[in-house]
């Protein structure tokens, strides 16, 4: 039987999430922005980020897998839902769950780029530095973690933990 061990609680998370968004709304100051999420995982991570950026925001959605269903990225990244519309012009953060390997996350950026949004950033709750494959930094991180496979708050493993209202790591009882 496995249980879910606290890696970073909800507060902490609620209050570095806020702060991201701060950073943003002062940056962006009276311009729109386009918040993309990278589904699913990002999915709970950016609805708190956009309630609370204090510019007008519009959300649109892209997905990648590079995981498919297990623990370890495969390290072939597959767009599995592109943009409904073009980010030409517009002022796109990305909103990421976690940069692992900073394949996926590489590959996202320059595909964007080459629409020539007016800016690119990306924000990302969490950051695992260690497995990094691709040289890859973003803007805002919520918080750098250690090369631990971890759950909650839109991170799963094999579907489940996503609701999580924590981040954790799963261990073996």
């Amino acid at each position: 039987m496995s249980r879910v061990e606290v890696l970073i609680t909800e507060e902490e998370i609620k209050a570095r999430i806020s702060e991201i968004a701060e950073a943003i709304t002062e940056k962006y100051a009276g311009q729109e922005i386009l918040l993309l999420g990278i589904l699913n995982g990002s999915v709970f991570f950016m609805t708190e980020l956009a309630r609370l950026i204090g510019c007008p925001v519009e959300m649109e959605f892209m997905a990648a897998s590079s995981y498919g269903s297990e623990t370890q990225s495969s390290g072939h990244v597959i767009i599995t839902k592109d943009l409904e519309r073009p980010v030409t012009g517009k002022h796109v953060i990305i909103a990421e769950d976690i940069i692992d390997t900073g394949r996926t996350i590489s590959l996202m950026t320059d595909m964007l780029l080459e629409q020539e949004p007016a800016s690119l950033e990306v924000a990302a709750l969490l950051d695992k530095p260690d497995r990094r494959v691709v040289d890859f930094k973003a803007e805002y991180t919520g918080f750098e973690i250690p090369d631990v496979f971890v759950v909650g708050c839109g991170l799963d493993a094999g579907q489940k933990y996503r609701d999580l209202t924590f981040i954790g790591v799963i261990s073996e009882e």
